[in-house]
């Protein structure tokens, strides 16, 4: 059901941190997980021009669903693709041709609003605790921080200046109500890039992108592989996330529109030669963070990231070559300075209620970076974590 706020004027309360953490996000969203799909697409040996064509689909795509959706449900709610799904991909993708690998999307996107029109996503939220679901966020978002004290031995100046700035702004309360402590490292941090010349203003250019239509093959067994796997890493994995952080917050997550704009997505994808759309877990995260504003706010900072993320995917050319610029370590260390407060309340609410066994489970399995079946951690966190509790707080079940 839809969110509203009577006392809430789109025009008004656009504060520094609703930008702030827009940008964060974005930045986030285009590094990390884009080496992983170029990575994925290096795997299978595409051409620049399928390349191109896929990073423009899944910015775009998600740029666009990320700024409907959330003005819409007044929630901010980060629509990407899901990561672990470009890792499947990128795997099929060395036996399977690319076009009978666009056929399993679309089988893919199809089922995904049949689960979302019989209420299955609902269904699957409520067997599943809440502190097992935020055991497994947990274990997700906590290499983000320790990434804050890794970042800083890989480059001490660059990013022990910018940890500096951020600690220092964070105690000076004065000082960080002008110039909020995110905002402070990043200065710092760019100023640096600039003189080192890591990064040009020349640099700085734009070049329309056009994507590449592609027609799909249906292949039994490419379906047969893909598929399953790929659901679970949209449903369970990077939708789960989203809506335990989402519901952490307080927000009220739309459950079934998020699994029906994920196969939506993933159907409009597949045709630019892009893989399944979903909600993106740690970006949501940065833009529900506290820091972002009022509650009802909150949703102006998905705006910001998702406009980006579109303009990002119709310059796929042209910025490519700028985000590799920047330090993969810097990025590290924004993104877990911008979790570090989600992360917080995560831990908190995970073991701060019933289910704490398998929360822990849930947690560690999640961290272990364990793997079955070509999926990841994040899934066998909540099945194992679901198990052990059965056994272990059999009493929580009862009550």
């Amino acid at each position: 059901m839809r969110n509203k706020y009577n006392d809430d004027m789109f025009l008004s309360n656009w504060t520094p941190g609703v930008f702030i953490n827009g940008f964060i996000a974005w930045l986030f969203g285009v590094t990390g997980p884009l080496l992983i799909v170029l990575n994925a697409a290096q795997l299978g040996e595409l051409s620049h021009s399928i390349i191109v064509s896929w990073v423009f689909s899944i910015y775009v795509v998600g740029g666009l669903l990320t700024v409907i959706l959330s003005v819409y449900y007044k929630v901010p709610i980060a629509f990407a693709f899901t990561i672990p799904g470009a890792i499947l991909v990128g795997t099929s993708l060395m036996h399977h041709s690319f076009n009978d690998v666009l056929g399993a999307y679309i089988v893919t996107g199809v089922l995904l609003i049949l689960i979302s029109i019989t209420k299955s996503t609902t269904l699957f939220m409520k067997l599943i605790p809440l502190p097992i679901m935020l055991g497994m966020v947990s274990g997700v978002l906590l290499p983000f921080g320790i990434n804050i004290f890794t970042s800083v031995t890989e480059s001490p100046l660059l990013n022990g200046l910018a940890l500096a700035t951020f600690v220092f702004l964070s105690f000076s309360r004065r000082l960080g109500r002008f110039i909020p402590p995110i905002l402070g490292a990043i200065i710092v941090a760019f100023i640096i890039l600039l003189s080192k010349n890591t990064i040009q203003i020349q640099d700085m250019t734009f070049t329309w992108t056009m994507p590449n239509l592609y027609l799909p093959t249906f292949n039994i067994k490419t379906i047969s592989e893909l598929v399953i796997p790929l659901i679970i890493t949209v449903i369970a994995i990077q939708n789960g996330q989203g809506i335990a952080i989402l519901d952490m917050s307080g927000f009220k997550s739309p459950i079934e529109s998020l699994t029906i704009f994920s196969g939506v997505g993933s159907i409009i994808n597949s045709f630019f030669g892009a893989h399944s759309a979903s909600v993106a877990g740690p970006m949501t995260g940065i833009l529900a963070d506290a820091s972002s504003g009022k509650l009802e706010h909150r949703y102006k900072a998905a705006i910001v990231m998702g406009v980006l993320w579109m303009l990002f995917g119709l310059s796929a050319t042209s910025v490519i070559n700028i985000i590799y610029k920047i330090p993969i370590s810097l990025i590290q260390l924004l993104a877990g300075l911008a979790l570090i407060n989600v992360l917080r309340d995560s831990l908190v609410s995970t073991f701060s209620a019933n289910f704490k066994i398998g929360a822990l489970f849930s947690f560690m399995i999640t961290l272990s970076d364990f793997s079955l079946f070509n999926i990841g951690s994040p899934f066998w966190g909540l099945v194992f974590g679901l198990m052990f509790s059965f056994v272990f707080d059999r009493k929580d079940f009862k009550s």
